[in-house]
């Protein structure tokens, strides 16, 4: 269930681990308000690190993208999953060993920021492959690697996303190339990404903080990559969750703290307290019976978001059924 904090967010924790499509920008555009939450986060002592799965962008790309935002943000505050993966080559390589890369700008700059030498070509007798998201990729390098991949070197994924968002709507991300080559090679890659631990271990090496909290809007990468690699966490509602999703998160997909956006790292976080057959908070009860959920009652938005997600939680627990939230409108 969700916990409670009796102090704002920036003051429990010390570093904030932030995603950033859906909860820093949407597409070209900053989310309202963002950039002034984070300054007051700033402001307030915490660290701020911007954490992607995408591994196609280095990381002083991101950051003047974010200080064209009006988010002023340095490319040592952004940690990618490229960067992640080339870790994770470097502790199993010898300095200036050569890797196949299947992927763009983003993979080639980690991997020599680690002391190992990018490729594209077999004739350069690389020792390992690494791929990642890159739009512009070619079939013969995809070949290559996936040919490489099946004679049985040591392979690393920045990550499996699915999707990646582009002007016309969800594209297929990294997470579907990987799904063909490893079809095709009949093994599986080692991944450096959300929800897996090591970007998370990463972004702690390169920007410090004791007491991280992982910021994101993705139920299936960064609250349960929160959880798998043992941190709290923060969904805020300006991505790509609603009301569905939430209530139909299974436990290692629950964040530990809900907020409608990124305002909530200055706010107190009560949580729900069970009240005969649903929760109550901040004069909001929800009853989730029969398939679906009742809420009643008035007060801030958040906290109502926080007893659905409550009622929601145990009713699936209990029944192994999602409640219908079809008819169910938040406040505002």
């Amino acid at each position: 269930m969700l916990k409670h904090s009796s102090r704002a967010l920036w003051q429990e924790y010390d570093l904030a681990m932030l995603d950033l499509d859906g909860v820093v920008y949407i597409g070209p555009n900053a989310v309202e308000g963002a950039a002034e939450r984070l300054e007051e986060a700033s402001a307030a002592g915490m660290r701020l690190a911007y954490v992607t799965n995408n591994a196609s962008r280095p990381p002083r790309v991101v950051a003047d993208h974010l200080t064209e935002l009006g988010i002023p943000a340095t490319e040592q505050d952004v940690v990618t999953s490229a960067q992640a993966a080339a870790r994770l080559l470097g502790q199993q390589l010898e300095q200036g060993s050569p890797v196949f890369v299947i992927g763009g700008a983003g993979l080639f700059e980690a991997l020599e920021e680690e002391g190992l030498r990018p490729v594209q070509s077999t004739g350069e007798h690389p020792v390992a492959v690494v791929s990642g998201y890159n739009p512009d990729l070619r079939w013969g390098t995809v070949m290559e690697g996936a040919i490489l991949v099946r004679s049985g070197l040591p392979w690393v994924a920045s990550n499996t996303d699915m999707t990646v968002p582009t002007p016309q709507g969800p594209g297929p991300g990294n997470g579907v190339l990987v799904e063909a080559v490893a079809r095709f090679a009949g093994r599986e890659p080692l991944v450096a990404g959300k929800p897996l631990p090591p970007l998370f271990e990463e972004t702690r090496r390169r920007v410090g903080g004791s007491r991280p909290l992982v910021v994101g809007d993705r139920l299936d990468t960064d609250i349960e990559g929160a959880q798998n690699a043992g941190l709290d966490s923060l969904l805020v509602l300006t991505g790509v969750t609603g009301a569905a999703e939430l209530v139909s998160a299974p436990p290692h997909q629950r964040p530990s703290y809900i907020s409608l956006g990124l305002e909530g790292l200055g706010d107190v976080h009560g949580a729900p307290e069970a009240q005969g057959e649903g929760y109550e908070l901040g004069g909001w009860c929800a009853v989730a019976q029969h398939g679906a959920v009742k809420i009643d009652g008035e007060g801030d938005a958040a906290d109502w978001w926080r007893v659905l997600a409550a009622a929601a939680w145990r009713h699936l627990d209990e029944t192994g059924e999602s409640v219908d939230v079809s008819v169910t409108t938040p406040p505002g």
